[in-house]
């Protein structure tokens, strides 16, 4: 546990005083899942924070795979961020409109390829709209910068080391999703996936990390207490899961505020578990 790392959040005062400064990039992250029935791409060019880009987990992804949004290699991401006006000196501030979904992903995803100059703004569009600061719906153009990215490979788990996992009491793995999928009571949003949880997993709601009123993530004390009622031993190593690789990263945020920054996500997570046959599954 690094007790030194600095707070991956920002407020939306900080991030007002830095409305076009030149080394700071805004990005809308927004993601919505299948069934919730929204564009995130309509919504960011009907209004957002001023002189924000888009960042579209589904474009900036393995585009070969046939999960969704999986990673990409370190060459499509340097180009990808780097046609956003991103080089490796920008402090990259993320946000969304659907609590930290995907917002945090996308902080994650920086952090796997190297740059650590990356926040999250706490309470996302919801508490910029809420205060009454200013949005925009003009196109917003960039001038390409290079970046160099690298790779962290202890922040991603694949499939073979889930599967090595299953039945090792050294590591936690925290499934994000909500009790129900993670029980098998209620149906997966993607048509195809089997109901249930990776043996050995505990559940913590994503949910449960986030203010209902602020949309912002819950104080450092609330958050230890929703992972110690999780059963969370904060000694071991973490791998966090979800539906595809989303919400785990909510988990790692929260994780990365109460001091923990080695957190790894399973990018395939419970779409790509639960769509194979020779994959362990737990109900209840």
């Amino acid at each position: 546990m690094d007790k030194d790392l600095q707070s991956p959040l920002v407020d939306a005062e900080w991030l007002l005083e830095r409305l076009g400064s030149p080394d700071v990039v805004i990005l809308d992250g927004t993601f919505f899942l299948p069934n919730q029935g929204r564009d995130a791409k309509q919504e960011y060019a009907a209004a957002h924070i001023p002189g924000a880009r888009f960042f579209d987990i589904d474009g900036v992804a393995d585009q070969n795979s046939p999960l969704p949004h999986m990673l990409p290699s370190p060459e499509v991401f340097a180009a990808s961020v780097g046609q956003l006006g991103i080089d490796n000196q920008t402090r990259v501030v993320v946000y969304d409109s659907n609590n930290f979904m995907a917002s945090a992903r996308v902080w994650w995803t920086f952090r796997v390829f190297g740059h650590e100059r990356v926040s999250v703004l706490d309470g996302g569009l919801s508490i910029w709209k809420a205060k009454g600061l200013p949005l925009d719906s003009s196109p917003v153009s960039t001038e390409p910068c290079p970046f160099k990215a690298g790779l962290d490979a202890n922040l991603v788990r694949n499939l073979e080391q889930m599967k090595a996992l299953v039945g090792d009491a050294g590591t936690q793995i925290i499934d994000a999703r909500s009790p129900g999928r993670f029980a098998g009571t209620e149906p997966e949003p993607r048509p195809g996936i089997r109901s249930g949880h990776i043996p050995g997993s505990r559940n913590l709601f994503f949910k449960n990390l986030v203010d209902d009123s602020t949309q912002c993530l819950k104080s450092a004390a609330e958050l230890r207490q929703a992972f110690e009622n999780a059963g969370t031993d904060f000694e071991k190593p973490i791998v966090t899961t979800c539906g595809t690789g989303v919400t785990a990263s909510i988990l790692a945020l929260g994780l990365y505020c109460l001091g923990n920054g080695s957190v790894a996500v399973y990018d395939g997570s419970w779409t790509e578990w639960a769509s194979l046959s020779d994959t362990p599954v737990s109900v209840g």
